[in-house]
């Protein structure tokens, strides 16, 4: 009310400035955007083949000294315009293993009853 007194209309539309700061500039958005299209883990040293939350929740710590939680990361990533995906396999799985591990399901008797 005091600001319409004594603004008028323009007294009640919003400043600049208000609300909480976000903690990625755009720079380091678009920096992250790059990373989860041109980049794997493991050309920064990590043992997956896919960029997961907590992967990406070290990178960020490592690159900007900014700690996210698993949350805030799926904001990000959302804001990013990508969308989380879950896998059941997982590339840096070994395929004759995971192969001679279905072969021996196949290969076991079941129990009769």
């Amino acid at each position: 009310m005091h600001r319409f007194e004594r603004a008028g209309v323009e007294g009640l539309k919003d400043k600049p400035g208000r609300g909480r700061k976000p903690s990625l500039f755009a720079e380091q958005m678009v920096g992250l955007s790059n990373l989860l299209l041109k980049a794997s883990p493991e050309d920064y040293g990590y043992n997956a083949g896919s960029w997961t939350d907590p992967l990406l929740i070290d990178w960020i710590r490592e690159h900007s000294g900014i700690g996210f939680k698993k949350a805030q990361i799926y904001n990000i990533i959302k804001k990013l315009g990508f969308s989380y995906q879950k896998r059941g396999i997982y590339p840096e799985a070994e395929p004759e293993r995971r192969q001679a591990f279905v072969e021996g399901l196949k290969k076991t008797p079941g129990e009769s009853t």
